[in-house]
């Protein structure tokens, strides 16, 4: 018996009682699951619901913006919970630009000069007990420019490109005009992105009752959807350009970084130079009311008891606005949180487990909900280590800051850790853990089957095992619509859905910039108060979770993730569905119409290269014997030259040539995102560039395979 095993057991062999009803008698990965199913026992009995309720509650006690005195009160209550569990830990401070309002404001009259509204009106509703404190922060938008405006009103539905581009048809010029667009279908960035392109002097964005509000079913206080005074902050960073700090891209804004290294970031590219403001639906409605013009095209009509009209038609358009943004620009201190446990076999093999803390009011569904699973995760970690356990790769557990501004916290870690993440085996992200009982998850092709072996052996509140009840739902496609995070899948499969990882969260850097495999999960419902006031305890225990039980089964998944891939004998890639996946979106973008005349033959021939490697890797994974060093750093480089050092065409921060946020969705995925989105743009001459540089990361990825075999 190794020394490893007899550390563990006396502790592990009376825990049999312990196993969840259905513990896999083989996963992939492991030459012998048995001694790794009896440390997964011991882990699942841990996380408490009652303590991940407890620290929800610690941690929304208050408002927590980031880089404010509250903000780093949850950092140390984070940095103490991750000592107490035996984590190395360290607070670690970037100092980044970031703005926060002195003055946000707007005043709609009609063509006539008669008033019509003005706000924004303070979020309130009939009962809550965290509305009325002194520190929540207006309503604004990170990353808006500031300025003092009047123009005229066009409404643009979801602000999507095709939206504009339906405006433009109509011969509706938005130059010096003010936009109002809805919440929901793409990144609230994007929506001000086109605008500003389209000559726009300031938007307007607003919630409509139709997407997160009484179309939806009761709103809060009675039920969980967004009152008639909810307001949705959130940055407006043209994250899709690059995120993190705006003046340091590719460069780690850390403490000592002279100020001469920093750049203008409105020269950068991922800062709008135009006003955006945030309104809830009481505010908007009014100026919609009043809007003249054509009759809204179909599906642009909202949940307003009126018609809704374009206006911007003729020399009057109804309503004027007018917009006053004064923004508090400057560079500010946040704090990461990072917790360390050594690995014994493989300590440079990093596998890293990242929730961000930060929220734009309370934040207990988005982020917090996330963090007490963490907490949780790392209390059944820090049992673990208690019976002399220590992973074979090290594990590193992240509290990461300013992901509401621009996913700053974690663009920063790893943009200074870029070198050491070449050898990083996954990165396990969690945000919104927990707005309801609905389980999904989105990873990159070789994590998707391993995210469904986890959830086999987590145990389910509903009864039965997280697997069963997620295929049994089969959600799919169903997360959090109204937030903009729309989770797809650009391939079919036979199992229950993973959807491809675009961005909004933190595990962004790590696959989209350095390539570091990732996953991201969630437990989705109805969820109407997104990035509001209301989105606080209250709201949490009344509409979300009021046992905490499925803070539970989060800390449970997120631990059994990390302990898989840290103690796992092969890494358990799956690069044959992820072959299947890259051949299905080659076929769909061939059949393009904008696709006629390109050469898509010798990106397709590395494709069925890159399956027949996958295949036989595959082979090699499960027969693998006592020391696969070299086979797992051959399966670990793979991604890696998925990675072009080049980037994409406009925006070389993403490195990623399989998958990006898409320059016109910014959330949602956009495959093999060089080829496709020139074909959109129908673009031939850049298509046919890209599909080169695919054509060569997939014969790199394929000949990376073969030299295992």
């Amino acid at each position: 018996m190794s020394l490893r095993r007899a550390a563990l057991a006396a502790v592990l062999l009376p825990c049999a009682s312990l196993l969840p009803a259905q513990t896999p008698a083989s996963v992939f990965g492991y030459s012998d699951f048995t001694e790794q199913s009896k440390i997964d026992a011991v882990f699942l009995a841990v996380p408490d619901a009652k303590l991940a309720g407890a620290h929800l509650k610690v941690l929304t006690e208050k408002p927590h913006m980031a880089a404010t005195k509250e903000d780093h009160e949850t950092a140390e209550y984070v940095a103490a919970k991750f000592k107490a569990a035996g984590l190395n830990t360290e607070i670690v401070p970037y100092r980044v630009l970031l703005n926060q309002p002195r003055k946000v404001s707007f005043e709609a009259t009609t063509d006539d000069g008669a008033p019509l509204s003005s706000g924004p009106t303070r979020e309130h509703v009939s009962n809550d007990p965290f509305q009325d404190d002194p520190r929540v922060v207006m309503p604004f938008n990170g990353s808006s420019g500031s300025g003092d405006v009047t123009g005229d009103v066009v409404y643009a539905n979801y602000g999507r490109l095709e939206d504009f581009d339906a405006l433009a048809a109509q011969h509706i010029d938005l130059h010096g005009k003010i936009v109002l667009v809805r919440y929901g279908a793409n990144f609230r960035g994007v929506k001000v992105y086109i605008a500003e392109q389209r000559g726009a002097k300031g938007v307007l964005i607003y919630s409509d009752p139709y997407d997160d509000g009484y179309f939806k079913g009761d709103a809060y206080p009675e039920g969980a959807w967004r009152p008639d005074t909810g307001v949705q902050r959130g940055s407006v960073q043209y994250l899709f350009k690059y995120p993190g700090d705006p003046q340091t891209p590719g460069v780690a804004s850390t403490v000592d970084l002279p100020d001469s290294a920093r750049m203008d970031p409105l020269k950068t590219g991922n800062q709008p130079s135009i006003i955006s403001v945030p309104i809830s639906y009481r505010d908007a409605a009014p100026m919609l009311q009043a809007l003249k013009g054509p009759s809204v095209p179909k599906g642009w009509q909202g949940a307003l008891p009126f018609s809704y009209h374009l206006g911007g038609s003729g020399e009057k358009t109804g309503v004027r606005v007018h917009l006053v943004s004064d923004q508090d620009y400057q560079v500010r201190t946040i704090w990461d949180v990072i917790g360390k446990i050594k690995g014994t076999d493989h300590a440079e093999d990093w596998v890293v487990v990242g929730n961000h803390r930060d929220a734009w009011v309370y934040g207990a569904v988005d982020p917090n909900s996330g963090t007490a699973a963490m907490l949780e995760a790392v209390h059944g970690l820090g049992a673990l280590l208690k019976t002399g356990w220590k992973p074979k790769r090290t594990i590193v557990v992240a509290s990461w800051d300013a992901e509401e501004e621009g996913l700053i916290g974690s663009t920063e870690w790893v943009e200074q850790h870029a070198q050491a993440l070449e050898h990083a085996v996954a990165y396990f992200n969690v945000d919104v853990a927990v707005a309801g009982t609905d389980f999904g998850a989105e990873a990159v092709p070789s994590l998707k089957q391993f995210v469904r072996e986890v959830a086999q052996e987590v145990p389910s509140p509903k009864g039965n095992t997280v697997y069963f009840q997620w295929k049994t739902a089969s959600i799919g496609e169903a997360k959090d619509a109204n937030t903009g995070h729309v989770t797809r899948t650009n391939a079919p499969t036979e199992d229950v859905p993973v959807g491809d990882l675009g961005s909004g969260s933190d595990f962004t850097p790590f696959l989209q910039h350095v390539g570091v495999p990732s996953t991201d999960i969630g437990s989705h419902g109805d969820y109407g108060v997104y990035h509001s006031v209301f989105d606080n305890y209250a709201w949490y225990v009344q509409n979300a979770d009021p046992a905490f039980v499925y803070l539970q089964e989060m800390a449970r998944i997120l631990g059994l993730e990390a302990l898989h891939m840290a103690d796992a004998d092969v890494l358990p890639y799956d690069y044959v569905t992820y072959g299947k996946e890259i051949s299905a979106y080659l076929e769909t973008a061939r059949h393009k119409t904008s696709a006629h005349g390109l050469d898509f033959a010798p990106a397709e021939a590395a494709a069925v290269r890159f399956n027949k490697a996958a295949e036989a890797i595959r082979t090699r994974q499960s027969k693998a014997g006592a020391n696969p060093e070299r086979l797992n750093q051959i399966l670990r480089d793979t991604e890696t030259a998925f990675v072009s050092e080049a980037g994409l065409p406009n925006r070389p921060w993403y490195k990623h040539t399989i998958y990006a946020p898409g320059e016109y969705t910014g959330y949602a995925a956009v495959v093999i995102p060089g080829v496709n989105e020139a074909l959109d743009a129908k673009n031939t001459a850049v298509a046919a560039q890209q599909l080169v540089v695919l054509t060569q990361a997939l014969n790199h990825a394929a000949q990376t395979l073969e030299s295992g075999e």
